[in-house]
């Protein structure tokens, strides 16, 4: 679970979010980065009871910093309103699909994975794995638990392509999935949740669920 002034800590600097302020807050960021910590070190526990390929990882590996690239961005705010942490093989920075939290109070929050952002070659061979393997795909898609905890891939706006990529027909059965641009699930978290002594338990939940999908994702890039 996170602590309430964790929440009270982000929400605080939502609205003051300026260099001064956090610097004068810089004790109470302090302990809200210890408590998110805590978690991730909680949940790196028990996501290796089903994906060994995270047991070398370190909360350090992760988390991302709060402090944010303003270089090419209008929103010149220096830092994040969020706390999140990113659980992949090679760690935060790798290009393969992992699990995600993010931690946003005012009904932000949420527990994903997949892939988001990937480079067209990676989209590519992921297609082409969709393609070559759809029954597989749809049966993980399919599965009564993915189903219940994620109901489908995200489709939100600008998450696929208007026409169908280029080697690829309208009647394909996959086409749908083919057409998307990320490949990505996500279960929405409340402020009420976030506090509470079960949150570990829906996150691991949530990863043990999306594990087949990553699995898939990743075995088409790395092959």
């Amino acid at each position: 679970m996170l602590h309430p002034k964790t929440l009270q800590f982000l929400t605080k600097l939502k609205k003051n979010n300026s260099r001064e302020w956090f610097n004068e807050h810089r004790n109470d960021y302090d302990a809200a980065k210890e408590n998110f910590i805590e978690l991730v070190n909680q949940i790196l526990e028990q996501v290796n009871n089903f994906d060994q390929d995270l047991s070398l990882l370190t909360y350090k590996d992760c988390i991302f910093r709060i402090n944010r690239d303003v270089r090419f961005s209008k929103n010149k705010e220096p830092y994040k309103n969020n706390m999140a942490a990113y659980f992949v093989k090679g760690g935060k920075k790798s290009w393969l699909a992992g699990y995600y939290f993010h931690c946003e109070p005012g009904g932000k929050s949420f527990i994903g994975g997949g892939l988001y952002g990937g480079e067209p070659d990676q989209i590519k061979k992921v297609r082409q794995e969709i393609d070559y393997n759809w029954p597989e795909f749809k049966e993980i898609l399919q599965n009564k638990k993915f189903k219940k905890t994620f109901g489908d891939l995200s489709r939100e706006e600008g998450m696929s392509l208007i026409r169908e990529p280029k080697g690829y027909e309208k009647n394909n059965p996959a086409i749908d999935y083919i057409k998307l641009k990320n490949f990505i699930v996500s279960f929405p978290v409340t402020d009420e949740e976030l506090t509470e002594k079960q949150l570990v338990k829906k996150i691991i939940n949530c990863f043990a669920t999306m594990q087949p999908l990553l699995q898939f994702l990743n075995r088409a890039m790395e092959d």
